[in-house]
């Protein structure tokens, strides 16, 4: 376990900092993986927090209760991991979702079918504000998962043109729909 520049520990160190690896490994791990979602992002939390024990013991650092230390080295990573991440935009929660993937579950208790209804009915609403080629095209494709294709085929409208409207309604709905998208994700 000797990192480079670094002076090789002696025997007994390595044995008791292995043995506290394997002792606290499925307790650190479960706690890591309670708090960060991503499991890749999980195991880079624990494997930082193994790295920092090492370098701590290699440099003669006394750490008198090795347990709390490490579960406190692993909430100021996760801690950092989140401070990293940008708030997510209203662009980057849209990217390659479907709306009912969009939506709070209506079995999500009683919080979730409130804010769904009130989303539902906005989004109603801002349908309703755009111009009829385009909430056609919007809805057709979007709700009623129809393809591009398969619209051109059947009003003889082109597929780049069905393509710009949605793109139009796209924006609309964006820009319609961003205050109340704001207030949902400040609470």
């Amino acid at each position: 376990m000797d990192t480079p520049n670094s002076v090789p520990m002696p025997l007994e160190q390595n044995s008791s900092l292995a043995e506290t690896i394997r002792q606290e490994t499925a307790r650190l791990q479960n706690f890591i993986r309670t708090r960060v979602p991503d499991p890749l992002d999980a195991e880079d939390i624990l494997q930082e927090v193994f790295y920092e024990l090492v370098e701590t013991y290699q440099l003669m650092q006394p750490i008198e209760h090795v347990g709390a230390w490490l579960f406190r080295v692993a909430r100021n990573r996760i801690t950092d991991l989140f401070r990293k991440r940008k708030p997510e935009s209203l662009d980057d929660a849209i990217e390659g979702r479907t709306l009912e993937e969009m939506l709070p579950s209506p079995d999500a208790g009683p919080d979730a079918a409130y804010a769904r209804s009130v989303l539902l009915e906005e989004i109603e609403d801002a349908l309703h504000d755009l111009p009829e080629e385009q909430r056609l095209v919007f809805v057709a494709h979007e709700i009623e998962g129809r393809s591009f294709k398969e619209m051109a085929a059947e009003t003889g409208v082109g597929v780049n043109t069905l393509l710009s409207r949605k793109r139009y309604a796209v924006l609309h709905l964006r820009e319609r729909l961003r205050e109340i998208y704001d207030e949902f994700t400040r609470k």
